[in-house]
């Protein structure tokens, strides 16, 4: 719970120095500096809550702290780990949140929207809208004193609850907290390790008690025969050693053994010491017990008496002699827990599996009788219904579809669950029907990225509906096309829309032009223009039959194999004409074929047509998060951060990248990943970030160097442009040789083609090969549409490079009209290497007027777009110029250290407290860049400390 403080006395700590200690330097440190995590890991019972309670103590006189503890028997429940920590504290508080922000967590935490008219309604929002809300409620609660984020069992989280701690420790709070997680590694699902692991973190094995440890913690009361017997069979497990001294001292305890259904792994031994403190009290105690262990990990006595099926006062007077045996503590007011999970499981387990049964259908009835809503019921009527229960049924359903938009996975648990209660066969009265729930669960499963999941469900699907319903299988391959593309089965999610267009009477059919549109936008994503083009051929005019929605879904496609096919004019034409079309049509008929708006966003991108394209991926965008269609959101967002590179919006780029990948971490898609990463390469060498974008490059052509999809072509183009970007030439030269002559190239798109000869022109004539230069400056030229001002710009840029090595005088010429053509087609920062490339052969030419003149265009162009890295080679060239620029930027005056802008930049973050990763984040570089920087600074200042640095800028300040 969010109080740090148990209500009673923990246990005697022996040992653990080694563990101690890291804890208190990680104390130490979130009190001077920013987030921290750490991860205790250990078998069950070996003390890795007995450590976290002692860090609760440490960290009380002076930092916040709250505890939350996940259990094993709510795992379904969504955040309920997050909640078991925050909640009572965000009941009581007043905190500083936004109107928006308090109506994302008022999903989470319903008293924010109580009295205040918010609806706490996150229908469909993404997910990583409410992580950020989150941290920033992290953030407030620990602005005052830090705060410490203890968690327990995380083994057993929900899956959203690690979402959201995934996104904490990659996004950290800029904020003094540490959090501090616990869990058995045996149990431990692969996101959790991962997350332990993650950069920043510390994983800090628990280890079982030596032979003299457990000797001091049993303490010399018993003998010391005993004493070795039972560390025998404990292994020096500190709670397995606690259970076994309550055992009967007169005969080992492996002899008292009973038979125990839980926790196989634990030893015989123990389960039997388990089992014992059960099977020694009064019966009615005992069933006060299980009743206990069927409602949560907290309790209070009105839910254990309904459980248990006995009155309120039998049941206190049940907890009383629990808490005087510490089976169960007090926690919270009024509520208690288990002394350790394990005690939990063993009252449950100890109850008969129909008492179990009747125990979960009282605590449900109960609960209905409380009005409680269908979320908090869901898990006692799951383990309480009965067959055909319409009742059941509803509430299942009632529940999945109210935590659909953020808990995607508890949503299909419960929708499995109520289609486990209904009979295969339809037209039974009182229920839904089965093949209509069943789509329910596999959309839910497809859109929101659950595709391993959704394999299965498609495949029931397909199963059971009739071969001659068409309609319902073109849509449910239709979703298969998308799950399997998210498994990266490309190959497999074609093969199901082939076989089932074979098997459609009549090919001009709704159904048969379904697949046909799923087929064209396959075929686009290996830009196989002949065959995207082909199957939109197939397709006939549209007929009164289409379901609504479809007539878009198909003309959205038309321009990019257009654009292929070099017809320019009537790519636009379609771009226009299907614009108006989307606008003219509800939502309600576009959500059903996301992906071909998807397409239609990027070729409006492609295309050049950026005012459209940003209309558009805003309108598609909204429709997404309005539907829950997650899956989409980062294809979306990945095209935003391409608009926003292109026009030179980086900030907004960057952050539109950052959540498209955080959609593509969500949804465990590898190409989706790579989309958004190459769009933080590119938007990181614009930056002028050259060490991240490089290694950016290489982690998005490390995810799958053998693919052949637009993607992946994408990644090679992106890392070889880093390169380059870098001036690391030679380098990028062989990169981007490699993708032309590999094949790779034929995944791209004509403009990134363009791009990617302009490049090649500027590397050669760099390297002084006028020849090899002038070759791709022909090959950009001859690529180039006539029709894209964006392109023809390119193209003049190319030969504006070829030209500068023989007349500079005509390359300065041809440069100034590549500038004025990219800045009218809006991508600004094209337009200023144009300007500074006319800059350097007015120059060389001997016309230093001009040259100034643009420089100093470039320069505007640079500090608008926030492209550091070229805006510095612009001043290096003024100042060769002879153009006075002042040393410091941004206000600083009287660098008399001799430190650079960007370690101006980082001293400025470190007096605001910032960790080494915050700084990384802040000024997009690598944190290894952060501390080479900050070596520098220790070095030019003469201290040896961030409070060194502090006080050498305010000792400057003040002279």
């Amino acid at each position: 719970m969010s109080s740090p403080n148990a209500s009673h006395r923990p246990a005697r700590l022996v040992g653990r120095r080694d563990v101690l200690d890291l804890l208190d330097r990680a104390l130490n440190a979130t009190r001077t500096g920013g987030f921290l995590q750490l991860s205790l890991i250990g078998e069950p019972g070996v003390g890795k809550t007995r450590l976290l309670r002692e860090l609760a103590t440490r960290a009380a006189p002076d930092l916040a702290v709250f505890e939350g503890r996940a259990t094993e028997f709510e795992q379904e429940t969504p955040f309920g780990l997050i909640l078991d920590a925050l909640e009572d504290h965000v009941e009581r508080a007043d905190l500083a949140l936004t109107t928006d922000e308090k109506c994302l967590l008022a999903h989470l935490f319903p008293t924010l929207s109580e009295g205040s008219g918010l609806t706490g309604d996150l229908s469909g929002l993404a997910r990583h809208h409410l992580h950020r809300a989150t941290r920033r409620l992290l953030e407030l609660i620990a602005e005052e004193r830090g705060l410490v984020l203890i968690l327990d069992d995380l083994h057993w989280a929900d899956t959203p609850s690690l979402d959201l701690l995934d996104y904490l420790v990659r996004h950290p709070p800029r904020a003094r907290i540490l959090v501090a997680m616990g869990y058995r590694p045996q149990q431990a699902s692969a996101q959790l390790v991962t997350l332990s692991e993650e950069e920043g973190g510390r994983a800090i094995p628990v280890r079982p008690f030596t032979e003299g440890e457990a000797d001091e913690f049993l303490t010399p009361r018993i003998s010391r025969s005993r004493r070795r017997e039972l560390f025998q069979e404990s292994g020096g497990n500190p709670f397995y050693l606690e259970a076994l001294t309550q055992m009967d001292p007169g005969g080992t305890a492996a002899k008292q053994a009973v038979d125990a259904e839980f926790s196989p792994e634990l030893p015989l031994a123990v389960r039997a010491a388990l089992q014992a403190e059960f099977a020694n009290l009064d019966p009615a105690v005992r069933t006060v017990a299980q009743g206990a262990a069927v409602i949560s990990d907290e309790f209070n006595a009105t839910l254990t008496a309904a459980a248990s099926g006995m009155s309120e006062s039998m049941a206190l007077s049940g907890l009383d002699t629990l808490v005087a045996r510490d089976i169960v503590r007090p926690a919270a007011p009024a509520h208690f827990r288990f002394r350790h999970p394990l005690l939990r499981q063993a009252a449950y387990e100890s109850a008969g599996a129909g008492w179990r049964l009747a125990a979960h259908a009282r605590l449900a009835a109960h609960l209905e009788r409380l009005g409680a809503p269908a979320v908090v019921r869901a898990r006692h009527v799951e383990h309480s219904a009965q067959f055909g229960d319409g009742a059941a049924i509803a509430t299942l359903t009632e529940a999945a579809r109210a935590v659909a938009a953020h808990a995607p996975t508890t949503t299909a648990h419960w929708l499995r669950a109520a289609l486990d209660l209904m009979p295969e066969d339809a037209g039974h009265p009182g229920l839904p029907d089965r093949v209509d729930l069943l789509f329910e669960l596999f959309h839910v499963q497809a859109v929101s990225g659950r595709a391993d999941m959704a394999r299965g469900t498609g495949t029931e699907l397909l199963r059971i509906l009739p071969a001659e319903d068409y309609a319902r299988r073109a849509k449910a391959v239709q979703l298969c096309g998308v799950i399997y593309r998210q498994l990266g089965r490309h190959e497999l999610a074609r093969a199901f829309v082939r076989d089932e267009l074979a098997k459609i009477a009549d090919p001009e059919s709704p159904a048969a032009a379904i697949l046909h549109a799923r087929t064209a936008a396959d075929r686009l994503l290996v830009l196989d223009i002949d065959g995207a083009q082909a199957a939109l051929d197939h397709i006939p005019e549209r007929a009164p039959e289409w379901p609504p929605g479809l007539e878009v879904a198909v003309e959205a496609m038309r321009a990019l194999p257009a654009y292929g096919h070099g017809r320019v004019a009537d790519a636009l034409r379609y771009l226009d004409e299907t614009g108006s079309l989307i606008d003219g049509t509800p939502d309600e008929h576009l959500h059903q074929f996301m992906d071909s708006l998807g397409w239609f966003c990027w070729s409006t991108v492609l295309l050049g047509r950026y005012e459209l394209a940003l209309h558009h991926f805003e309108q598609t965008r909204a429709l997404a998060l309005r539907t829950g269609q997650n899956y989409m959101l980062g294809y979306i967002l990945a095209g935003l951060a391409r608009l926003h590179v292109l026009t030179g919006r980086l900030p907004e780029a960057a952050k539109a990248a950052d959540e498209a990948l955080e959609e593509g971490r969500l949804l465990r898609s590898d190409e989706l990943r790579v989309y958004a990463i190459t769009q933080q390469c590119l938007c990181a060498s614009e930056f002028g970030e050259h060490d991240r974008a490089l290694r950016l490059g290489e982690e998005a052509m490390a995810v799958d160097p053998h693919a052949r999809e637009w993607w992946s072509a994408m990644a090679r183009y992106t890392h070889a442009a880093a390169l380059l970007e870098a001036e690391r030439m030679e380098e990028g030269t062989a990169a981007m040789l490699d993708l032309w002559n590999a094949g790779p190239a034929e995944h791209l798109d004509p403009g990134t083609l363009v791009s990617s000869a302009e490049r090649m022109s500027h590397a050669e004539a760099t390297a002084g090969r006028a020849e090899d230069a002038h070759r791709w400056a022909g090959l950009a030229e001859s690529m180039a549409s006539p029709e894209l001002a964006g392109e023809v710009g390119l193209a003049r840029l190319a030969r504006a490079h070829a030209l500068r090595l023989n007349d500079p005088g005509a390359a300065a010429a041809l440069a100034a009209e590549a500038a004025e053509l990219l800045g009218a087609a809006g991508r600004r920062p094209d337009s200023g290497k144009a300007e500074l490339a006319a800059a350097k052969a007015h120059g060389e030419a001997g016309e230093r007027t001009l040259a100034k003149a643009r420089l100093r265009n470039a320069r505007q162009i640079f500090e608008d777009c926030s492209m550091r890295g070229l805006n510095a080679k612009v001043v290096r060239e003024q100042r060769r110029l002879g153009v006075y620029v002042p040393t410091s930027a941004g206000g600083r005056t009287g660098n008399d250290h001799g430190l650079s802008r960007r370690e101006l930049d980082v001293v400025a973050l470190i007096i605001e407290g910032d960790s080494n990763q915050q700084i990384a984040e802040r000024l997009f570089i690598s944190v290894r860049t952060v501390e080479t920087h900050i070596s520098h600074i220790f070095a030019k200042l003469g201290v040896s400390s961030r409070l060194g640095v502090a006080r050498a800028m305010a000792d400057r300040s003040a002279t």
